[in-house]
């Protein structure tokens, strides 16, 4: 018979011990760190107690304690109703368009910039296209109002110029989208190359100057030392843009956009605050925004799982 000596209790008390001695001797760090829990504390968990609103027939004056409570009630009339479905459709249709044409723009232009070597040139297209980020959504609306006007827009005076017919580009529901991801590009994509040009100094020298002297061009560099070198920031982004997904710019749609192109532009954002404030339905706007919220959650998860599972890499 072999008799097997029983394992250790683990001794909690050592960790505690630790973790004390740790704060000692960083507590100017430990410190530091106290405001920004104390903002997620009060700003991001302290408002989910608000979410059990959308399990009540909320009535402001009654207060959420003494609200009806309804329990799925919201969400059932949530997925039959017809308006919603169609808020869905377009978060959806805008978002992919805003993937597809807005996020390889970053990365494009960040490996054009890098191959600068005039430094005062560089610098002068950075700050150029970094400004409009720092611009509010009413002042970009107002711009692009003011260009894509039918009377005396500055685009329809060159389209008439050229033989054609103005275009009512903020009426007509075949091209708002077009609109809207266009000024979403015009405002961000600038500011969304500074993380890609960080990730490229991360990239060894060494290896571009072993590729020249084997004879590969500028092309082959990209596609095999460049690209590659980005593949953990892109992954990264990516990942962090499937999370909002079903966030299509609300404050952008929400000041440029008016009711004859409802059809094409009510995202999930811009329906909350209609319904909410609006018509305060106070319930079925936080049921709405429950379901966003479990959504990003589970395509952010989702995708971290896929990232990991093929290309073994992740965020977690």
């Amino acid at each position: 018979m072999v008799l097997r000596a029983s394992p250790e209790p683990k001794d909690k008390t050592g960790k505690f011990k630790k973790a004390a001695t740790d704060i000692r001797k960083d507590w100017d760090l430990y410190l530091a760190l106290l405001p920004g829990i104390a903002f997620l504390l009060l700003f991001k968990y302290t408002p989910m107690y608000g979410i059990i609103i959308a399990f009540k027939d909320f009535n402001i004056f009654e207060g959420m304690a003494a609200s009806q409570w309804v329990g799925l009630h919201h969400f059932e009339k949530l997925f039959v109703s017809e308006s919603f479905l169609q808020v869905f459709r377009n978060t959806l249709i805008i978002s992919v368009y805003k993937i597809v044409f807005l996020f390889p723009l970053p990365i494009i232009i960040a490996i054009l910039l890098n191959e600068i070597r005039n430094m005062i040139f560089k610098r002068s297209i950075q700050t150029f296209i970094y400004l409009p980020h720092f611009l509010s959504w009413v002042i970009v609306s107002g711009l692009f109002i003011d260009l894509l006007s039918v009377n005396g827009g500055m685009v329809n005076q060159w389209i008439t110029a050229l033989g054609g017919q103005p275009i009512k580009f903020l009426l007509d529901s075949s091209v708002f989208r077009s609109v809207i991801v266009a000024s979403a590009g015009w405002k961000e994509t600038g500011w969304s190359t500074i993380v890609y040009l960080a990730a490229l100094t991360s990239i060894d020298p060494q290896l571009y100057e072993a590729a020249k002297m084997d004879g590969a061009g500028k092309w082959k560099m990209t596609l095999h030392i460049t690209l590659p070198g980005l593949v953990p920031i892109i992954l990264l982004m990516f990942i962090l843009r499937l999370g909002s997904v079903l966030e299509a710019g609300t404050e952008q749609v929400l000041v440029m956009y008016n009711p004859s192109v409802y059809n094409v532009a009510d995202i999930i954002g811009t329906y909350v605050y209609r319904i909410g404030l609006g018509e305060q339905d106070y319930s079925f706007s936080t049921a709405v925004g429950l379901f966003e919220s479990v959504i990003a959650f589970i395509l952010i998860i989702t995708g971290n799982f896929l990232s990991r599972k093929f290309l073994q890499r992740g965020i977690w």
